[in-house]
């Protein structure tokens, strides 16, 4: 059968061939390297990303998600999906699998080194993975289609880091494992909303992007094994990320209820304040409850007149609750 070569809208025999021996973990002469490879960046990647965490460096976890390795049996489930080949399936989501379960318990044993409370409310990289919206599922969707196009064309395997920085797998996993040893299985709940969003995303677009380019002729014709493409594989991929939108369309809408909240309350608590010589520091809303930290200098400030401005704000079903932080700051020169 004569090799199928390149053109335009399609692979040819040797970039299928490039993206087997990638994509294919456990396949090859060499998967034996690739996988011991695998499972060393695995295990690097999450402690770089749960150190990162922990010390809120957004800088230490962009680091981690270029390490981390998850990405290659991801787009490797959508070419097995292409290929129609179960047993491939199987083993590229066995892979991912382990090494979500294994990021997991790592990130909960570097959790229990912390004295501190690894949660949303104290850590700004917690906070922004916790709550996964809309928005979060269509970067996902892009970034899967970069990704498989870069497979698809080596001319531009240059875009592969930036790849890895744009989608986040290992980051929400190890904030799964530090939230659970915090005791916030919520938050670790909404974090791994977050990485199955980007996974589902991934294979369905990736899937897409392959068949589009013909990966099948090609594969055919570097005679290698592929199955009948059936319907339902198809379906179930883009069917679940039609599920996926659902919870995160309920989490764009408490985001922007939050944000709507904040930002009538916030002038009136600020006005409030100021108007007895205090400051407010600080002004959040969860689990439909506005708390409000206001500082300033003794005597104890008047609450009252608070509650009718947040009123008048809007915010009349809304419950609120003040901290009065009293005192200012104080010199301690060290002694001569």
């Amino acid at each position: 059968m004569p090799a199928v070569t390149g053109g335009r809208g399609r692979v040819s025999t040797s970039d299928v061939d490039r993206m087997m021996s990638k994509l294919l973990v456990t396949e090859g002469s060499d998967r034996r390297n690739k996988l011991s490879a695998f499972w060393v960046l695995i295990v690097l990647s999450t402690i770089i990303a749960s150190a990162g965490v922990m010390a809120d460096s957004t800088a230490t976890v962009i680091g981690a998600m270029i390490v981390a390795p998850l990405m290659t049996p991801i787009l490797g489930t959508a070419l097995a999906v292409v290929l129609a080949d179960r047993r491939l399936i199987l083993k590229n989501l066995g892979m991912v699998i382990g090494g979500a379960a294994s990021v997991i318990l790592i990130a909960y044993l570097i959790g229990l080194t912390s004295h501190a409370l690894l949660v949303a409310d104290t850590n700004a990289q917690i906070a922004a993975r916790v709550s996964p919206r809309l928005i979060d599922l269509l970067a996902a969707l892009a970034t899967g289609v970069v990704g498989a196009f870069a497979m698809v064309r080596s001319d531009i395997s240059d875009t592969l880091p930036g790849v890895a920085i744009a989608i986040s797998l290992v980051p929400p996993l190890a904030v799964v494992g530090l939230t659970l040893e915090s005791g916030a299985p919520q938050q670790a709940l909404g974090a791994l909303l977050l990485f199955g969003t980007n996974v589902t995303a991934i294979i369905a677009t990736g899937t897409i992007i392959f068949l589009a380019y013909r990966v099948r002729p090609a594969a055919i014709a570097l005679h290698v094994k592929v199955g009948q493409l059936r319907r339902g594989a198809l379906v179930t991929a883009l069917g679940s990320v039609l599920v996926l939108a659902i919870p995160l369309g309920i989490g764009s809408a408490l985001v922007a209820q939050q944000e709507v909240v904040l930002a009538r309350a916030a002038p009136a608590a600020n006005e409030w304040a100021q108007s007895q010589g205090w400051q407010i520091s600080d002004i959040t809303f969860r689990q439909g409850t506005l708390r409000i930290v206001a500082l300033g200098p003794p005597p104890t400030i008047q609450e009252t007149g608070l509650r009718e401005r947040l009123d008048e704000a809007g915010l009349v079903g809304i419950d609120a609750r003040i901290t009065l932080v009293l005192g200012g700051s104080r010199d301690l020169p060290a002694r001569p």
